[in-house]
């Protein structure tokens, strides 16, 4: 599935030096990857003419045509999957007309050198992290008492692989050990890599990853060494712009850090990965701030309930820091609704299924609405032969103008869309053929 990028746009992620390669040069070469890393990205300069200098809700993003290969995108299937590399794990389209970089989460290296003791707290079997004071000293619903009895079951992952190593967080799901976090951050943890989940406490256990679905950009990571409390699930469905939340997780290496906020937007389609890794994400916008190492943690409201999963910042032009780009307000969860469906997959079978509506989308399109394709890759047709779109009587050609009476504006915000939906539920789409517009309703089938 590509989104098609602006000319001269270019994603890059990055990390942190370790501290014994504080001599290597600050940036590799591209096709050189040495690092898991995190991605970063630019917010185009704001339209003079907009209000307030930035596109209003109702603008679009239209990217130019692909002048290299075919100018299609699958909405059937997600694209090959790789490991990440430079160029991997980037890129966030979203809905309100910006293009908003996203910033995974990971961070390359050490904060800091830990000491040898805590190296060698890593035990056969270990207790649950207590609550800390704040868990009886302080009202319950205040941000000290959510966050004492909450940070037990925060842990922070360490991913070593023999191209360096990389940090980002997780959270206890049920009692089985099964830890929650982002794709990305796991992503280059193959059969020879070591995942060291580090409890609130500093304790150190091994942990292994069950399933990873990057379309997601969800993974599971199970530890049989220790017992932790799994957090409860929210709702995000019953979620409102206004409500006060908490992020957890481990910003730059920083191991059990709680930061607060409110929900700042609902259902903000945003589109981090490349090409060939890409990821949908019906997004939490919050203003919390998220910072590298914080994605895999959880997002929680003030009844101390899980409502996402923090994955992505956006990044202003020129915000970078050293290389590096830290919160600007602008941060992003996928829903725990989501999140519910997909990780109860990954741990079933190690993967997850889609809902498609089986059609190729034309990337090199750029008027109102979305473009069934004329063709599939290597002579495929658009529209796959008894698909929902197909069943549906749509045709390559049409063009999707609304998704469940709103109007959709590129292919990464109708793919999100589709993909926050559930295999089987049944959606309605108005499709225009020439000038004529009609609404059809499809039922949602399932890809892998």
């Amino acid at each position: 599935m590509t989104d098609g990028q602006p000319g001269g746009q270019e994603w890059h992620p990055w990390a942190r030096p370790r501290p014994e390669d504080a001599e290597a040069p600050a940036s590799p070469a591209p096709e050189e990857p040495t690092e898991p890393l995190w991605p970063r990205a630019q917010v185009p300069p704001p339209p003079a003419s907009a209000p307030g200098g930035y596109p209003p809700i109702s603008g679009s993003w239209s990217a130019p045509p692909s002048t290299a290969g075919p100018t299609t995108s699958p909405v059937s299937a997600p694209p090959a999957r790789r490991g990440p590399g430079w160029g991997a794990l980037v890129g966030a389209t979203v809905a309100a007309g910006l293009l908003a970089g996203t910033t995974g989460g990971i961070v390359g290296g050490a904060l800091a050198d830990r000491s040898e003791a805590t190296a060698s707290a890593r035990r056969t079997s270990v207790d649950a992290p207590t609550p800390g004071p704040g868990a009886t000293s302080r009202p319950e619903g205040s941000i000290a008492h959510i966050a004492a009895t909450a940070l037990p079951s925060v842990v922070t992952l360490r991913v070593e692989t023999g191209s360096g190593d990389a940090t980002g967080s997780g959270w206890a799901y049920d009692d089985a050990g099964h830890i929650v976090t982002n794709n990305h951050v796991v992503a280059d943890a193959g059969d020879d890599a070591t995942v060291t989940v580090v409890l609130a406490d500093g304790t150190q256990v091994d942990g292994r990853v069950v399933g990873q679905d990057a379309s997601y950009d969800l993974a599971v990571v199970a530890v049989e060494d220790a017992a932790l409390d799994p957090l409860p699930l929210g709702r995000s469905a019953q979620v409102v712009v206004g409500d006060q939340v908490i992020a957890v997780g481990a910003p730059l290496g920083l191991d059990s850090t709680v930061t607060s906020g409110i929900v700042s937007a609902l259902d903000r389609p945003v589109t981090p990965g490349g090409d060939e890794d890409q990821s949908f994400i019906n997004a939490i916008q919050t203003d919390a701030a998220i910072n590298p190492g914080n994605s895999g943690g959880p997002l929680l409201d003030m009844a101390g309930d899980v409502i996402g999963v923090n994955s992505a910042i956006a990044q202003l032009p020129g915000s970078s820091l050293g290389g590096q780009s830290g919160n600007i307000g602008v941060g992003f969860a996928i829903p725990s609704d989501q999140v519910a469906t997909t990780v109860e997959q990954l741990i079933e079978t190690g993967r997850a299924e889609h809902p498609v509506i089986g059609v190729y989308l034309d990337s090199g399109y750029d008027g109102e609405g979305v473009r069934i394709a004329d063709g599939g890759p290597d002579g495929a047709p658009a529209v796959t032969p008894g698909g929902p779109a197909d069943e549906a009587g749509l045709e390559a050609g049409d063009v999707i103008v609304r998704f469940e009476g709103r109007p959709v504006t590129d292919e990464g915000e109708l793919v999100v869309k589709i993909r926050a939906r559930r295999v089987g539920d049944s959606v309605q789409l108005t499709i225009r053929r020439g000038s004529q517009e009609r609404d059809v309703t499809m039922v949602l089938q399932g890809s892998g």
